[in-house]
């Protein structure tokens, strides 16, 4: 029996290896497959025989698919539950991993049993949450009319890398006018009156 069959999906061998080790030690966890990014971790799935029972997928992998959209795939596809295991907690990536259809959200400084447990879960379909990332969606649901779309996180980030209104419509297929419209709202919602506020108002409250 090798209990769940897992996916490690990461850029980097050293943490590969050392979450197979953090998965294995106690029992219960294969590592049956690794994959350096996205598209590699498309493939290896629609190779895998027997099937996976979950992936713990990073976010950011360098220049190849990044985690959003390979766990946008996987979901679409009807494949195994993903779990992320990154870094990164920002509402933006939380938002955006949830949106593509992430059965769980774990920030990589976890304790090696909450790791292995989310594993556990999330093949078993159950949602799991790391503290950070649970109390970033209560503030949000909490908070409605306020709270930032995920087009306006979108602008938010790419406002962030000196893009321009021209530039924004072009990426987004909108309107200049649109993306007026969107930075209006950005403002009023985090109570700033110029896109450089809005950019530093994001990231202080890691929004992006």
């Amino acid at each position: 029996m090798t209990g769940v069959r897992v996916l490690l999906v990461d850029d980097h061998p050293v943490v590969r290896a050392g979450l197979r080790a953090v998965l294995e030690g106690a029992g219960g966890v294969t590592v049956v497959a690794e994959a350096a990014d996205g598209a590699e971790a498309l493939a290896v799935l629609a190779a895998a025989d027997p099937p996976v029972d979950a992936v713990v997928m990073d976010l950011q992998m360098g220049p190849g698919m990044d985690g959003i959209e390979a766990t946008r795939r996987i979901s679409a596809a009807g494949g195994p539950p993903v779990l992320v295991l990154t870094t990164y907690d920002t509402e933006a990536d939380v938002v955006a991993a949830m949106t593509a259809g992430a059965t769980g959200y774990l920030l990589k400084d976890a304790p090696p049993e909450a790791v292995r447990e989310a594993v556990q879960a999330a093949a078993a379909g159950r949602p799991v949450l790391s503290p950070a990332v649970t109390a970033r969606l209560v503030h949000r649901l909490g908070a409605p009319a306020t709270a930032l779309t995920g087009r306006e996180i979108e602008i938010l980030r790419r406002l962030a890398t000196g893009a321009t209104n021209r530039e924004l419509a072009r990426a987004l297929f909108i309107s200049e006018a649109t993306v007026k419209t969107h930075l209006v709202h950005i403002y009023d919602k985090l109570g700033v009156d110029n896109r450089t506020r809005a950019v530093d108002r994001a990231r202080a409250e890691r929004i992006i």
